[in-house]
């Protein structure tokens, strides 16, 4: 089956090139939509000539897919509430100290950090300008005040922070990942400054919230177990703030992290249940009309309740199409069905393009759709209990051709026992969703035995043991895997072309597999010769300094850490996977590095730099040093000043006016991340 060949798949590709265009290039939203409409214009004269002449000319489909591109960059630049001029960034000023008053509502709660507790909020008023736009909120933890809910709307005094880009390479970025949800700045409060105001205004999310609180306010009087609480939240609510890491890293470990986030597994389980208990309704007139009108619209209330996140609104979407294709009798094609869920949904949420959900979402389907039925004919089993474990296995199998390579891009390992896992827990996942959907209404209802209660959380106990028993064999776990994005392209290409040879065994599939093994070749070849072969980091670390010094696939680490241990942290990991690094080496800290034609100078606590006949390209200031800076310049004439950050924030501040005053560069690491010398 050649998959190109249907027009709702090149129609969604379309859309897709133009939401990453209008994402990476800045298009005026007025451009784009002239844009949009002249081509639309066109279409319509190209449609009318071709029909009038009753012949088929090449310029329709070129200028259908130039209109669905358009329409890409369109929708992404009319999504992005930052192109309107009431947006809240352009009514405020980040000056330093400029204090605002602020009314905003609450959106979203999100899982607390350590020190702060953190919240979607959306923007109402700033300075007596009405606004719309969303921010990060975080307010300092205090036991003596509980979270905040959705809806409820506060009124405070505060200045709008920048999100930060990672201080150090290769680490994750969060404030792209924010910007990709529309979220552009950030709030520190505490919450002696907030002020409530009384409100009667209820969002479908406040709605939500509201209900799941209910829900899992009713399941608290019945003791389950912190974990198994949270589990369940994940399982039928969406919800998996409250997992604690060890369980979360558990379920990572074990490949089966998928099962805590609610999809097309899920969705597809709930449908059936409901299919059985809404077929008495086809015996009545218009009976099948209305149950698929119910199916639809318990699914969209179930999204809602899950929170709308990429992989259960591509879902619901995908099944509700499937739904009312049943109803209206019409033959449903797999690949049709997940083009036009992806269309809609890309249409009304655009930057869910570049969600890690929704990537690994569509993939998996994708995978399973055109992998699993060659898999499973390889094998058919005459037991009925191992044909669907095999059937399980197969599935698995396929799924995890779809997203390894995305998984690996993003996450830099790979579960070995990824099947076991999978095999042990999906088989019994219809239990599970259905046992807890009844656990759900009993306890709402206020009728739920308690004997009932405790042996569904002996069910989620036992599975959350099995799942960490899966986690701990870690000679099966394989971390720390560098995998670029070419590599993923080329993974994709890799396997496309080794399915298309095993399904259809001939000299041209044959020699696009082999053409597809000698690019991976290349690939890796070309990654070798990239590495930072000669590169010096002065790398942040708050308090402490560290450095390294990358000679030859070897970085050579010197910090003032007790141990290799501590060293052995984040920083220095997400640096070598991200350069593809594989050896490690400690040193002390010297006070002076020659790197080829260029030298840096280090002076710590001790403010010794006094060295005769030495003019240092870069001086390094760590542990905070007390010098009289302008006397130091003007004697070593450095062509940069460095300072890292095991320094005090004043000290730097005050270099950094120095500096400024003098016309000398300066570099801190607390502002500007990791320096790095290429040498």
């Amino acid at each position: 089956m050649r998959v190109l060949n249907f027009t709702i798949i090149k129609i969604t590709l379309c859309l897709i090139i133009g939401i990453a265009i209008g994402y990476l290039v800045n298009i005026p939203i007025a451009t784009s939509l002239y844009i949009t409409f002249s081509l639309l214009v066109l279409l319509f004269i190209s449609f009318f000539v071709a029909r009038n002449q009753f012949i088929k000319t090449i310029w329709f489909g070129v200028l259908t897919f130039l209109v669905m591109i358009s329409v890409g960059v369109l929708t992404t630049n009319f999504h992005n509430q930052k192109n309107f001029l009431n947006h809240y960034t352009h009514q405020i000023s980040l000056e330093k100290d400029s204090v605002k008053t602020i009314i905003f509502r609450i959106r979203e709660v999100l899982k607390p950090g350590n020190y702060y507790d953190k919240y979607v909020i959306d923007l109402l008023d700033v300075d007596g300008s009405k606004v719309i736009g969303k921010s990060l909120l975080n307010i300092e933890k205090d036991s003596l005040n509980s979270t905040l809910k959705v809806d409820a709307i506060f009124i405070t005094k505060s200045d709008f922070k920048d999100l930060i880009h990672p201080l150090n390479p290769s680490q994750f970025d969060y404030k792209n990942y924010l910007e990709k949800k529309y979220i552009y700045y950030q709030l520190f409060i505490s919450n002696a400054s907030l002020f409530q105001i009384s409100s009667n205004t209820h969002t479908l999310f406040g709605i939500a919230n509201n209900l799941r609180e209910f829900i899992t306010k009713k399941l608290d009087s019945h003791n389950f177990k912190p974990d198994e609480l949270a589990i369940i939240n994940a399982l039928l609510l969406g919800q998996r703030q409250d997992i604690s890491e060890e369980v979360y890293t558990s379920y990572t470990n074990a490949g089966a992290i998928h099962i805590l986030a609610v999809s097309g597994l899920h969705v597809g389980i709930i449908l059936i249940i409901l299919s059985v208990v809404f077929k008495p309704l086809e015996r009545f007139k218009h009976g099948k009309f209305f149950k698929t009108i119910l199916l639809v619209l318990i699914l969209w209330c179930f999204a809602l309740v899950a929170g709308l996140s990429a992989s259960v609104t591509r879902a619901v979407t995908m099944f509700s199409i499937v739904v009312i294709a049943l109803n209206l009798k019409r033959p449903t094609n797999i690949y049709n069905t997940l083009a036009i869920s992806m269309f809609v949904i890309l249409l009304f949420k655009p930057l869910f393009l570049f969600d890690v959900g929704f990537q690994l979402s569509y993939l998996a389907v994708f995978a399973i759709v055109a992998i699993d039925p060659f898999l499973y004919k390889l094998w058919q089993p005459k037991n009925y209990i191992v044909d669907k474990f095999w059937h399980t296995f197969t599935i698995t199998v396929s799924a995890q051709f779809g997203i390894i390579p995305v998984s690996l891009y993003y996450f830099h390992q790979f579960p070995g026992l990824f099947f076991i896992s999978n095999l042990v827990i999906i088989p019994i996942l219809g239990l599970i969703l259905g046992l807890g959907i009844l656990i759900i209404l009993l306890a709402v209802l206020n009728i739920l035995p308690n004997t009932l209660a405790y042996g569904y959380g002996y069910i989620i106990d036992l599975m959350n043991k099995f799942v960490g028993w899966v986690s701990r064999q870690e000679s099966f776990l394989f971390k720390d895997i560098s995998f670029s994005l070419l590599y993923v392209l080329v993974s994709y290409f890799l396997i496309v072309t080794f399915i298309r040879f095993i399904v259809k065994r001939n000299y041209r599939t044959l020699r696009l597999f082999l053409i597809s093994i000698l690019v991976f070749q290349l690939i890796f070849i070309y990654s070798e010769f990239t590495k930072p072969s000669e590169e010096f980091i002065v790398f942040h670390k708050s308090r402490f300094s560290l450095l390294g010094n990358t000679l030859n696939n070897k970085i050579v680490v010197a910090s003032d850490f007790d141990s290799l241990t501590e060293l052995n942290n984040s920083i220095i990991k997400d640096y070598m996977v991200g350069n593809n690094l594989k050896w490690i080496t400690k040193k002390e800290i010297q006070s002076i590095y020659q790197l080829k034609d260029k030298k840096i100078l280090i002076i710590d606590s001790l403010g010794i730099y006094n060295i005769k006949s030495f003019n240092p390209d870069y001086i390094l200031l760590r542990q905070s040093p007390k010098i009289n800076l302008n006397r130091l310049i003007d004697l070593l004439q450095p062509k940069q000043i460095i300072a890292d950050g095991s320094n005090y924030k004043s000290y730097s501040e005050r270099w950094e006016t120095i500096c400024y005053k003098r016309k000398t560069p300066f570099h801190s690491t607390n502002k500007k991340g990791a320096f790095i010398i290429n040498y």
